[in-house]
């Protein structure tokens, strides 16, 4: 038989914090639950009574309840899990960003703009980093950059000689 899971006295502060995120809209699903059982069992309701309102395992919810009551507020938040370490270093994903960035013929190139399959084919052979096109996507993308931004109708041309091309 379990034994019996009582919350430790709240202070102020935790009391405010826990009743903010269980009443939260925008919090984590996660959070929310947490500060729930927590603020329930401050007031003094059982652990079954808890897991059944919440519709939760009473193994769950004593399991926050002793966490709170060993860590706190920081008990009740995500530790990081184990997992697939990153694909690439901090120097690689900048040498990505980097050569995007750059003038193709800066490099030796004889394209006047980068696409998606010349940066590949340019990391790949040129720089020895074996990337996808889809992760050059994500990694320029988590830096806040828009692929081809710079060329917009009302903006200036990636062609110099756009203007004389075009003709009258």
């Amino acid at each position: 038989m379990p034994t019996t899971v009582r919350v430790r006295a709240l202070t102020d502060a935790e009391r405010e914090q826990i009743k903010r995120v269980s009443q939260a809209r925008t919090a984590p699903a996660r959070a929310v639950e947490r500060a729930r059982m927590i603020q329930l069992a401050s007031e003094g309701l059982s652990v079954p009574l808890i897991a059944q309102r919440l519709g939760r395992a009473e193994k769950v919810v004593r399991r926050w309840v002793v966490r709170f009551n060993a860590e706190g507020l920081h008990g009740v938040q995500d530790k990081p899990r184990s997992g697939r370490p990153t694909t690439y270093s901090r120097e690689e994903v900048g040498v990505v960003v980097a050569t995007a960035l750059t003038d193709p013929r800066q490099v030796g190139q004889a394209f006047g703009s980068w696409t998606f399959a010349r940066l590949e084919r340019y990391l790949n052979e040129e720089r020895g980093l074996a990337i996808k096109r889809s992760r050059i996507h994500e990694l320029l993308q988590a830096e806040g950059l828009r692929w081809r931004a710079q060329e917009t109708w009302f903006g200036a041309r990636v062609d110099p000689d756009f203007a004389p091309k075009r003709g009258r």
